[in-house]
């Protein structure tokens, strides 16, 4: 996964209204009302059927590590699938998303101008379309350096350009060497 899709995926864990299951019993419960059977379940974490049930019934307490990380993605990646759609909706119609990154930008720009890249820390409010169109991309499986080109678009209107008010010889920009990057909406 890359750094925007690992971004849009903490953003959607912050939008659960409740707790995902941190018990292993529990969680493996839940993985089980998912798939349907123990062995839907042992095929998406990769172990055997009779693991999940030992998992279920507690006679198996502690999986490995591989596999405890596994099944609490699972979980993690199922849990209120609704409630992330509507906050998406949300977001992409009215609400934009916000996003809070260190990187370095660099952009082209008219003669006479500085164009070096540099590292800036930036919180970034982009509207609504930005927000469709990454959404978007994600769901069409694009890469991360595709989800960055739309990142650096709304960077590029709504904090260089300042929606048209300024820098109107920038015509591209582009983030570089990522320290962080995080999104809310």
């Amino acid at each position: 996964m890359g750094e925007i899709e690992d971004a849009i995926e903490r953003a959607e864990r912050e939008t659960f209204t409740t707790e995902p299951p941190k018990t292993l019993k529990g969680q493996i419960g839940y993985l089980l009302k998912q798939f349907g059977s123990a062995k839907a379940v042992a095929a998406e974490l990769g172990v055997t059927a009779d693991s999940v049930n030992r998992y279920r019934r507690g006679a198996r307490k502690n999986p490995r590590a591989d596999v405890a990380a596994k099944i609490d993605d699972a979980v993690k990646a199922r849990w209120q699938p609704r409630v992330r759609k509507r906050r998406q909706r949300q977001a992409a119609i009215r609400g934009g998303i916000t996003v809070e990154t260190r990187a370095r930008f660099g952009y082209s720009a008219a003669v006479g101008t500085t164009d070096d890249g540099r590292f800036r820390r930036l919180t970034v409010h982009l509207p609504a379309t930005y927000a469709q169109r990454l959404f978007d991309a994600r769901d069409a499986g694009a890469s991360d350096q595709q989800m960055r080109g739309i990142i650096a678009e709304g960077f590029k209107e709504v904090y260089f350009q300042d929606g048209g008010s300024r820098a109107m010889g920038l015509s591209d920009v582009e983030i570089n060497d990522i320290d962080y990057l995080d999104l809310d909406y």
